[in-house]
This record gives C-alpha cells, sequence and structure tokens, in this order.
C-alpha cells in the first residue's frame, strides 16, 4: 500500500463546533455539529484530558468526552466534506470516533440533529415510531442532509468545502437517509451507510425500502459496513440493499457484531440499550412484547461480542480509504480497497466476510 495507513489517525489535530441552523423555508432549527483538521498549534490537545471537548447526550446523564478541541483554530485550506446522518432516535454525536477519525485525515464532518427524531425525543415518548411519524421523516430526513450541504458550501461553518467533493455516511435510520439522499442531490458523490435501514420486502408495511429507488443516474461509489448478529436490522436486510445497489458497490461484516458497534461507547451502549427495551416492553402491548422479545432474543451482552475498538479500527480505517478513493482520487486508497480485505483486517485481529 505504499505507506498508506488509514487505520491510524491521521496527521491533523481536531477541532469541533457547535451551531444551530434556521430553515425559513420548513420554519425549523436544528443543531449542527462540525469536526474540522485544526492548525497545528492545537497538537496533541485532542487528547488532552484537560482541552478534550464534552457534551451531553442526555441532559443531567452525565458528559462524554471527544477527541476534540471546543472551537479550536481552523487549519488553512479548502477541505472535502461529509455529511452524517444518526440513526431513529438517535443524536448528532452518536458517532464522534469516526468523525474525528477522518477529520485527522483532513475532512471536515457536519452531522445534525433530526429534530423530532433524537434520543430526547424518543425518551420523552415524541418519537415513538408511528405510521405517520415514519412517513414524516422519510419525507423531511433527506431534505435536511441538503439544507446541511447548503449552508456548509454557503460558509456558515467558516471553513472552506470544496462543492466537488462531498460524501455522506449515517447509521441505521441513517444509513437509510444517505442511500435516499443521494436520489436527488447530485452534490454527493461517494457513500458509506453503516448498517442501514430499508432492507427487505418493498410494501406498505415497509415504507422505508418501498422509498429507495436506487435511481440515482450516475455511478456513486458505495461501502456498506455492517453487522452480521444485527439484532435490530438483521443481516438478511444488509444482504437485499447490497443486492439491489448499483454497482460500483462493496459490502463488509465486521463478524460476532450487533446494531450498536457503530456508535461510540459500544458496550455501554448495547447493553443499556437492552435493558431499556426489557423495561419499556412491560408495558407494552401483547403484539409488540412479541415482536420486541424476538428481537431481544438476539441481542447479546456486550461481553458476548467483539470489542468495540475492532469496529472503531474497521470503520474509521474503510471509511477514510473509501472517501480518499473516490473524493480525493487517491490510488493507495482505491488499490487497497480492490485487494483482499479479509486478509487485511485478520492481520489485526479483526474477523470480517464480504457480502457478494
Amino acid at each position: 500500500m505504499n505507506g498508506y495507513s488509514p487505520f491510524e489517525r491521521g496527521s491533523h489535530p481536531v477541532g469541533t463546533r457547535q451551531f444551530s441552523w434556521s430553515d425559513r423555508s420548513r420554519n425549523c432549527t436544528m443543531p449542527v455539529d462540525i469536526w474540522y483538521p485544526a492548525a497545528s498549534a492545537h497538537d496533541g490537545e485532542d487528547f488532552d484530558p484537560a482541552k478534550m471537548s464534552s457534551f451531553e447526550l442526555i441532559p443531567g446523564l452525565g458528559k462524554s468526552t471527544q477527541n476534540a478541541v471546543m472551537n479550536a483554530k481552523a487549519r488553512s485550506g479548502t477541505f472535502p466534506l461529509v455529511v452524517f446522518s444518526h440513526g431513529y432516535g438517535g443524536e448528532r454525536r452518536q458517532s464522534t470516533f469516526f468523525y474525528s477519525h477522518l477529520a485527522s485525515h483532513g475532512y471536515v464532518i457536519a452531522a445534525m440533529d433530526h429534530v423530532g427524531n433524537t434520543t430526547v425525543d424518543m425518551l420523552s415518548g415524541q418519537s415513538a415510531g408511528d405510521a405517520e411519524l415514519i412517513n414524516r421523516f422519510i419525507e423531511s430526513r433527506p431534505v435536511d442532509a441538503s439544507f446541511v450541504i447548503d449552508q456548509m458550501l454557503a460558509g456558515a461553518s467558516d471553513l472552506d468545502i470544496d462543492e466537488d467533493r462531498i460524501g455522506m455516511s449515517g447509521h441505521s435510520f441513517g444509513g437509510w437517509t444517505t442511500l435516499k439522499t443521494v436520489e436527488k442531490d447530485t452534490r454527493i458523490k461517494a457513500i458509506v451507510p453503516l448498517a442501514p435501514a430499508g432492507g427487505g420486502e418493498a410494501n406498505e408495511k415497509n415504507p422505508l425500502a418501498s422509498s429507495l429507488s436506487f435511481n440515482w443516474n450516475r455511478p456513486i461509489p458505495c461501502l456498506y459496513i455492517v453487522s452480521d448478529l444485527d439484532s435490530i436490522l438483521p443481516i438478511a436486510g444488509m444482504q437485499d440493499l447490497y443486492q439491489r445497489n448499483p454497482e460500483p458497490v462493496l459490502a463488509v461484516v465486521l463478524e460476532n457484531a450487533d446494531h450498536f458497534h457503530f456508535n461510540d461507547n459500544v458496550e455501554a451502549t448495547q447493553d443499556g440499550y437492552k435493558a431499556f427495551i426489557e423495561a419499556a416492553n412491560v408495558n407494552a402491548d401483547e403484539e409488540t412484547q412479541k415482536s420486541t422479545n424476538a428481537m431481544l432474543s438476539l441481542m447479546k451482552p456486550s461481553t458476548e461480542l467483539v470489542p468495540g475498538n475492532h469496529a472503531y479500527t474497521l470503520i474509521n480505517g474503510l471509511g477514510v480509504a473509501h472517501f480518499d478513493a473516490h473524493l480525493n482520487d487517491h490510488a493507495g486508497a482505491a488499490n487497497m480497497l480492490l485487494g483482499d480485505l479479509t486478509a487485511l483486517l485478520a492481520n489485526q485481529g479483526i474477523s470480517i466476510s464480504m457480502l457478494s
């Protein structure tokens, strides 16, 4: 690979900024966080506990830290952009391990809250998942992503973005959002859906599948990264999406992993979500209890799954390589992705397989 090392942290320290942008055409305001390459004056500060940024995912339940410095001075230059979409009932800072890794390699990442469909909305009961809400988010989520691209290109983050180098990624419902947004937003040149929703038979009971056309009218290099033991969006759905996806496409499966291996703090997230669903299911109706129990029966405790750092290495390395190959025309990245990825990851102690 001629020294190409996408799995290692990049050469740039990482900064982060927070914004709240209003879309007057829809009368809504959304929080957006940005990660970017910081000036060399901040070298090491993104790993210094005294200078790393912290934030609250859920008010009152303690702070999380990330390997980024709040409002750090940006490195000069023009940057490629990656927009990230969180999962159903997720949050814009759900995968800071990936954002900061991309930023250390020279990317700007913009992640928005899909307002009405966040963790806080879920806990308050305002985003419970009925058909009307799902259809509302099917309409609004891709528009959210395109609005963020508009703002980034207009200079709202005070960073210079290359309009010809824009990618997108997202997890779960955010993976679906990624696949859907490229149907209309031709500015997006490459995508990395992580355990995306939308697989399975397309019918009125599965609107996420029905709403994906895959009629992109242009080649969009796509890299799926999914889990073999996904208890929420099983591997059969990933296989279906992969088979419907036009070339060029790769699909990598992390073995012995579940749906939350794409989030920060994998172990705590896996076990916490399992406990939350078990508690909520006690008061559910009989039909919901039955379907939830079926899902829970597939959900292993984190101690029986691959460690989170294996997932981070995989997602960070292949994610950077995919965007390097297709947004930066990096020959070493393209050659790596065409090689034996199973053997490459096995050398790092990580077991993967490939969908075909």
